[in-house]
């Protein structure tokens, strides 16, 4: 059921989402093809906001921050698998792996290695300033509009 909570949460991790993506650009190899990065991840925002962070609000000031963490560790998670799914189906249509299981492993390895590429100061320190931001402010729909 549509809530407060759940629409400033699937806002909050939206925007978070963009503004993570902005961070992330630089960090990358040059030359590379972003296309709809930006609205893959807040998309993703959306949907991790709506559906992990708005049903838990309501709860207190600490569990509110506890929810933000959450919702942005699920958030940069599915953000990974979902560009590390999207580049080895791109090197699989190239003919990079010889068999399905090396193709699906390779998503791992794939997340692992954007994951040590965006583990950087500001981007970790804008994740958990968000997280904070993103959980109180779900918790404050949460209370005002019932």
């Amino acid at each position: 059921m549509p809530t407060a909570a759940r629409l400033v949460g699937a806002l909050c991790l939206c925007a978070l989402a963009w503004i993570l993506s902005q961070l992330i650009r630089p960090l990358m190899p040059e030359g590379t093809d972003f296309g709809a990065f930006d609205y893959v991840n807040a998309v993703i925002g959306l949907v991790v906001g709506w559906v992990v962070m708005g049903p838990r609000a309501g709860r207190g000031i600490v569990p509110a921050i506890n929810n933000g963490v959450t919702g942005t560790a699920v958030l940069i998670l599915w953000g990974l698998a979902a560009h590390s799914a999207y580049e080895m189906f791109r090197l699989a249509m190239r003919n990079r792996y010889d068999g399905v299981m090396e193709a699906l492993t390779a998503i791992f390895l794939i997340a692992s290695e954007f994951g040590l590429m965006i583990a950087t100061l500001p981007v970790l320190g804008t994740a958990v300033v968000g997280a904070v931001t993103a959980g109180l402010l779900t918790e404050y729909a949460a209370r005002t509009w019932r």
